[in-house]
C-alpha cells in the first residue's frame, strides 16, 4: 500500500506502516493542488487539518482505501462522500480526551479564581486581595453540551469538585449515571451555572451559541469552548459579556481561526476585545494537544487502521 502523510504527526504512525512493508510518503510541503494531481497513486492518507478534503478533491483518489486523522474533528473531510465511495475514515478522540478535560478544568479554575488578572497584577507590584476574591466550584451546576469522549472525560474530572453535573446530547441517550444527569437542552439552560461545549463542527452546530441562545438562558453563566471556534458567535458572546449575561468565558478555540488552526485573523476587532477582557481566559487551540496526547492519538489510530488493513 502507498500512504501519504500530509501533515507532521507522531513518528510511531510512520514506523508502524513501514514495518508493515507499506510505501510511506511525506507530502508536508505540497500544496492542495499538487497533492490533488498525485492522489490517484494513494491507498491511504494521514492528515491533520491543513488540507480540506471535499468531494472535488477526493474524486481524484481512485484507489483510496482510508483516511486517518489523529484526534477528534473531521470537519475538513467529506465523510458522506467517503462513505459513498467506501473510503474508511479513522480518527482517535480517545487519545486526547484526557488532555482536553484537564485543560478545560484548568481554564475554569483560572477564571473562577481570577488567576489571570491576579498574576499580572502581582508581577506589576500590585497587591489587590479583595478585588481578586474568587468563587468556588463546589455547589455549582455544570452543564455539558455534547456527551461524547470529551464531554464524558470533562465530567469525570469535575466530579471530585462536588459540583452537580448535567448533560445534553442530541444524538445520544441513556448515558445518565452516578456522575452526570441526562437532561434536555431546555433544562440545561434553566439550571446550569457553567456551560461547556463538546460538540463537533457541523452545519447544525455552527453558530449554535448565538444571541438567541444566550438570551434564552434563565440566569448569567460562565461559558467554556474547547470544541470548535465557529460553534460560538464571537460578537454575541462579547455583547453578552458586556451585558452580564455571560459572567466569564474560557476559550481555547475561536471563530476567527484559520481552517488549519495554526493562526487567527489578527485584523478582527473582536479578537482584540476578547484579549482586553479580564473576564476571558484564552489559549491557542491546545486543549487536546499535550505531549502525551500526541502519542496516545497516534496509538489509537494505528490500532484502528492496522486492525482493518494490516493483515
Amino acid at each position: 500500500m502507498k500512504i501519504a502523510f500530509l501533515d507532521a504527526v507522531h513518528d510511531s504512525i510512520k514506523t508502524s506502516f513501514v514495518e508493515l512493508g507499506w510505501d510511506v510518503q511525506e507530502w508536508f510541503d505540497l500544496s492542495r493542488d499538487e497533492i490533488k494531481e498525485k492522489l490517484f497513486e494513494l491507498d491511504g492518507i494521514i492528515l491533520r487539518s491543513r488540507i480540506k478534503m471535499d468531494s472535488d478533491f477526493l474524486q481524484h483518489a481512485k484507489k483510496l482505501q482510508f483516511i486517518g486523522r489523529p484526534g477528534a474533528g473531521l470537519e475538513n473531510i467529506d465523510s458522506d462522500y467517503c462513505k459513498h465511495k467506501g473510503i474508511k475514515v479513522f480518527r482517535s478522540p480517545e487519545g486526547n480526551r484526557d488532555a482536553l478535560a484537564e485543560h478545560a478544568t484548568g481554564m475554569l479554575l483560572m477564571l473562577f479564581n481570577n488567576l489571570k488578572r491576579a498574576d499580572n497584577e502581582v508581577r506589576e507590584g500590585k497587591w489587590r486581595r479583595k478585588e481578586n476574591r474568587g468563587h468556588e466550584l463546589m455547589g455549582k451546576t455544570v452543564g455539558i453540551i455534547g456527551y461524547g469522549y470529551m464531554g464524558e472525560a470533562f465530567a469525570k474530572r469535575l466530579a471530585g469538585f462536588q459540583v452537580k453535573l448535567i448533560a445534553y446530547d442530541k444524538y445520544k441517550s441513556g448515558f445518565g449515571d452516578g456522575v452526570v444527569k441526562e437532561v434536555s437542552l431546555e433544562e440545561l439552560k434553566l439550571n446550569a451555572d457553567v456551560i461547556s461545549l463538546h460538540v463537533p463542527l457541523t452545519d447544525e452546530t455552527s453558530g449554535m451559541v448565538c444571541e438567541d441562545f444566550l438570551s434564552s438562558l434563565s440566569h448569567p453563566i460562565y461559558l467554556i469552548n474547547t470544541a470548535r471556534g465557529p460553534v460560538v458567535q464571537t460578537r454575541a458572546l462579547i455583547d453578552a459579556l458586556r451585558s452580564g449575561k455571560v459572567l466569564g468565558a474560557c476559550l481555547d478555540v475561536f471563530e476567527q481561526e484559520s481552517s488549519s488552526f495554526e493562526s487567527v485573523h489578527e485584523t478582527k476587532k473582536s479578537m482584540q476585545e476578547l484579549r482586553d477582557s479580564d473576564s476571558v481566559v484564552l489559549s491557542p487551540h491546545i486543549a487536546g494537544w499535550t505531549h502525551e496526547s500526541k502519542e496516545k492519538m497516534a496509538k489509537f489510530l494505528i490500532e484502528k487502521i492496522t486492525a482493518e488493513f494490516g493483515s
